[in-house]
C-alpha cells in the first residue's frame, strides 16, 4: 500500500490546491484530525485535508475527492463524514482513480489494487471490474460536473 511517506507531500499539496483544498501534514502518532476510520486514515474538516507519513494515498485521494465532487457552499460545513449520498460516493471513488494518474510512478493500476487491498468492495469483485465496467453514472456525475 502506497502512504505518504512514499511519496511526499508536495505533489499531493500541489493537486489539492488546484481544486481550492489544503492539505495539512499531521505529526506521526498524532490522531488525524476529521478521520471517519481513525488510525493512519485521511481527515477532512472544511475545505482542508489532514494526513500523516503512514497515510495511504488512497486514503487521501478519497477524502479530498469527496470534497472535490460536492458542490463547493457545502464543503465548509464538512467535518469527517463527508456525504451518505451514494451518488456522491460513487463519483469520489471514480475520481480518486483518475487523479492517481496525476502521481508519476502510481497511475491508476497501482491505486486500485490498494483499494482492493485496503478492502473498498463493488459488486463485481474489484475496483478494476468496477471501473471498467459498471461506473457509468459516476462517469456521468463527474462529467456534468466539470471535474472529468
Amino acid at each position: 500500500m502506497l502512504r505518504l511517506a512514499e511519496l511526499g507531500f508536495d505533489a499531493p499539496t500541489a493537486l489539492l490546491a488546484r481544486y481550492g483544498l489544503a492539505l495539512q501534514r499531521v505529526d506521526g502518532g498524532a490522531p488525524i484530525p476529521g478521520s471517519f476510520w481513525g488510525d493512519e486514515e485521511a481527515g477532512i474538516i472544511g475545505t482542508t485535508v489532514y494526513a500523516r507519513a503512514d497515510t495511504p494515498l488512497h486514503s487521501l485521494l478519497h477524502e479530498a475527492c469527496h470534497l472535490i465532487v460536492m458542490p463547493p457552499d457545502r464543503r465548509l460545513d464538512v467535518h469527517t463524514n463527508a456525504t451518505d449520498s451514494i451518488e456522491e460516493e460513487d463519483a469520489t471513488c471514480y475520481l480518486q482513480i483518475v487523479l492517481a494518474d496525476a502521481f508519476p510512478g502510481v497511475g491508476r493500476q497501482r491505486l486500485m489494487a490498494d483499494m482492493d487491498a485496503w478492502g473498498y468492495t463493488f459488486r463485481l469483485g474489484s475496483t478494476r471490474a468496477w471501473f471498467e465496467n459498471d461506473a457509468a453514472e459516476a462517469r456521468t456525475f463527474l462529467t456534468l460536473r466539470g471535474l472529468i
